[in-house]
């Protein structure tokens, strides 16, 4: 089995550009691919910031360590130049079906023979997307937290195709990047975090949607009740309500009610969560 050395990350958005720049800070070589300049600038933006926050908030990430970490950090808009040289792939982009199928496609006929395959999925299966890969044995779910500085979770899930020593060899680039690798048994839509995070954000959008209470009063009622650091709403602004939206928007006749009320009051009028300055709450 090929050693794991040179990563390359399929999206630069929100998780996407975590992931490369966790794993940059760990001592990988890393690509960043986004569709065109204009999202590779924002990449970059979004990996200055991050260089920031590790620096208050990472231990032992000096000035010195986080410099090499953003050196190591290539991005292009090439999509077969950034994979053509890469151990592992780690798709990123969005919860869209026939957007990843054609993407797989496109990158099983690039990369080298060697290259592992990992989708970041939140929503589809491995199985969903492993024909499409041409390499369904070398390819598997690599599913990442939001912050994975800090919340630092890296649930593993193949198919019953999925070669088991590429699993291993995944689970262990997963805790060589500072994860602690979550191996599941078998497919689960939702792996273990979401099966339990979705229906519970679900709900709470339920509450402020139907009218029955607002996101301030839905986030305060979680937290005084339970002790929880966060309410629903903040975590869907740390999220990004992008990817909420999407999901949604494939589910059934509720969850559809549910995303246009999104649309509608949130990202129409640019409402995206943190990452933008304002979602349900405001920022900077």
């Amino acid at each position: 089995m090929t050693d794991i050395r040179k990563v390359t990350v399929l999206g630069a958005g929100v998780l996407g550009s975590q992931i490369a720049f966790q794993t940059a800070f760990r001592g990988f070589e890393v690509t960043s691919f986004d569709i065109d300049d204009a999202a590779l600038d924002a990449a970059r933006g979004r990996f200055e910031g991050l260089a920031d926050t590790y620096r208050g908030e990472v231990p032992g990430a000096d000035e010195d360590r986080v410099t090499d970490a953003l050196a190591r950090i290539a991005t292009t808009s090439d999509l077969e130049a950034a994979v053509a040289d890469a151990d592992l792939v780690i798709e990123a982009i969005p919860e869209i079906l026939a957007l990843k199928q054609d993407t797989y496609q496109r990158i099983g006929t690039a990369a080298p023979e060697r290259t592992i395959f990992a989708t970041n999925s939140s929503t589809l299966l491995p199985s969903d997307l492993a024909d499409a890969t041409g390499r369904p044995d070398r390819f598997l779910a690599l599913h990442f937290a939001n912050q994975v500085w800090k919340f630092n979770t890296a649930e593993i899930m193949g198919t019953d195709r999925t070669d088991p020593a590429v699993f291993e060899t995944v689970s262990g680039f997963a805790a060589a990047i500072g994860m602690v690798p979550i191996e599941m048994h078998k497919e689960k839509a939702g792996y273990v975090l979401n099966s339990l995070l979705v229906p519970f954000l679900n709900a709470a959008a339920g509450l402020a949607a139907g009218g029955y209470a607002s996101p301030e009063d839905v986030d305060k009622t979680w937290k005084i009740a339970t002790g929880a650091p966060m309410g629903p709403f903040q975590i869907y602004d740390v999220i990004g309500l992008t990817t909420p939206y999407n999901i949604l928007s494939q589910g059934d006749e509720s969850a559809r009610r549910l995303a246009a009320w999104l649309k509608e009051n949130y990202i129409d009028q640019g409402k995206l969560g943190v990452a933008s300055g304002e979602g349900f709450y405001r920022y900077g």
